[in-house]
């Protein structure tokens, strides 16, 4: 049960999908989305465009969660970790410090390497950046849409050349990727969660590979249910963060 004394909870982000089950083309909003609802709380939604919430969080990135009136947590991570301490409970509803500290592994794994081929699949893949610009995007006027965001592409780009990602070019990328997703394949529990109990790397991991298994970016999606053992996980993650706390009570405000 939610405790009825916990401040109120107002989640700024982008602006939400038309794509059922995708809360937003962040996943690290959807990652802190996904968190909330878990743990049932009843949150408020914001929405802004980049940089709208640097008073609230230097970086001006989302997700940031405010808490009461005088919080606010940026970073998918951070927000995680104070769920945890705001509601007195864990994900994994145990204090193992092993398990914890191996959920974070997963967790940085899935923020770190998984992001960044997820970055790839939208920004930088032919194949898929018209259908992503035009659906993230659909709401800027048509000019800035097909020039400004052609400038941004071009910036996001180079950042994933200099992560690595990017710098052999799309073959070396993708084949890396589907050797990540090999490895995970292997690893993934026929039954469960990653780590049995379910944690912080059950929501992260999701939220990366959940945000690629949609029709914007078809190829990386048929990589996906290509594996049957993460594919049948990623539909038990879903079903146990959907959720009932948020879907019913939160509601969205303009920034």
């Amino acid at each position: 049960m939610t405790s009825p004394n916990l401040p109120k909870l107002v989640l700024c982000e982008f602006d939400a999908t038309t794509i059922p089950g995708l809360e937003s083309y962040s996943p690290f909003c959807m990652k802190a989305h996904r968190a909330l609802k878990y743990l049932g709380l009843p949150y408020e939604r914001r929405h802004g465009l980049p940089g709208t919430f640097k008073k609230y969080y230097s970086t001006g990135q989302v997700p940031v969660l405010l808490i009461g009136d005088s919080e606010a947590v940026g970073d998918s991570t951070d927000i995680l970790a104070r769920l945890q301490t705001l509601t007195g409970r864990t994900f994994h509803g145990t204090n193992d410090p092993k398990l914890a500290a191996e959920a974070l592994l997963w967790e940085e794994l899935a923020d770190t390497s998984l992001a960044g081929f997820l970055i790839a699949s939208r920004w930088a893949d032919d194949r898929n950046w018209t259908r992503f610009r035009n659906n993230a995007f659909s709401g800027l006027p048509t000019l800035m849409r097909g020039v400004i965001m052609e400038v941004v592409r071009k910036r996001m780009v180079r950042v994933l050349v200099a992560r690595d990602v990017w710098r052999a070019g799309p073959e070396a990328c993708w084949r890396r990727f589907q050797a990540l997703l090999d490895s995970l394949e292997a690893n993934t529990p026929e039954e469960g969660f990653w780590l049995g109990a379910f944690s912080t790397a059950d929501i992260a991991l999701f939220s990366q590979l959940y945000s690629l298994r949609n029709e914007i970016t078809p190829w990386q999606r048929d990589q996906i249910i290509a594996r049957p053992r993460l594919t049948r996980y990623l539909d038990r993650v879903d079903a146990a963060t959907r959720g009932m706390g948020s879907a019913g009570a939160s509601h969205s405000s303009a920034a």
